[in-house]
């Protein structure tokens, strides 16, 4: 697994700099693992067959590297462990949606969001040690504490399950926060502007089997 370095920022790269908003671009080591540990669902983005592909997959932050898993026989998995040391070039995304903003005009309605960009490369992971760090780590990003709280791969499953590693050196985090930016000429017009705020919830876990039957709600189910 990589080290943790130094500095306290990411430095930036002509693929991290954006070309539009740039004053919303962010890179200290803080604020991008922060959003990456609010959210366990991210976006993978390579080429294949020479076009690109992009796939909703769960992830997890240990460290300096994100770790993403799935069956041997995906795609972006199995083209990592036949890249070997090169890797597989790839784009992660994460993204939160804090608010819907609803300007007077069309053209200015937009969004409150946190989101980070990862350029980097894939490696397939052979380590055990590495690959059963990894495996924990994603079951918590989900619900934290549950890989305790539950049987780790055996053997066969571990065997059908390949785990890639991408480290954390290309990252950039892009933040908007505010109301809407109205054209003055504008204001005056008999439109509501503002911001509807948008918050993740969960509901009240629902047991399998017969109510009652099982186990106690642990408690960091119930703190959801």
């Amino acid at each position: 697994m990589t080290a943790v370095p130094a500095e306290a920022a990411y430095r930036p790269t002509d693929r991290t700099v954006p070309t539009r908003s740039r004053h919303r671009a962010q890179y200290d080591r803080a604020t991008v693992h922060a959003i990456l540990d609010e959210a366990y669902l991210c976006h993978l983005g390579f080429v294949r067959e020479g076009a690109p592909v992009v796939l909703p997959t769960l992830y997890a932050r240990v460290g300096e590297a994100l770790y993403l898993h799935g069956s041997t026989g995906s795609r972006p998995l199995r083209g990592a462990a036949a890249a070997g040391e090169r890797g597989l070039p790839v784009c992660v995304t994460v993204t939160h949606v804090d608010g819907l903003v609803l300007a007077k005009s069309a053209m200015h309605h937009s969004i409150n969001y946190r989101s980070v960009v990862v350029h980097g490369t894939a490696y397939d992971v052979v380590d055990e040690a590495e690959r059963r760090t990894a495996l924990d780590a994603l079951v918590d990003q989900v619900v934290p504490g549950r890989a305790a709280d539950c049987r780790p791969a055996n053997a066969k499953e571990s065997a059908a399950t390949a785990v890639i590693r991408i480290d954390l050196a290309e990252v950039s985090a892009k933040i908007r926060t505010g109301g809407p930016n109205d054209d003055p000429e504008d204001l005056d017009l008999p439109h509501w502007s503002g911001v509807v705020p948008v918050a993740r919830t969960y509901g009240t876990p629902i047991p399998a089997g017969e109510p009652g039957a099982g186990p106690a709600l642990p408690g960091y189910l119930a703190a959801l």
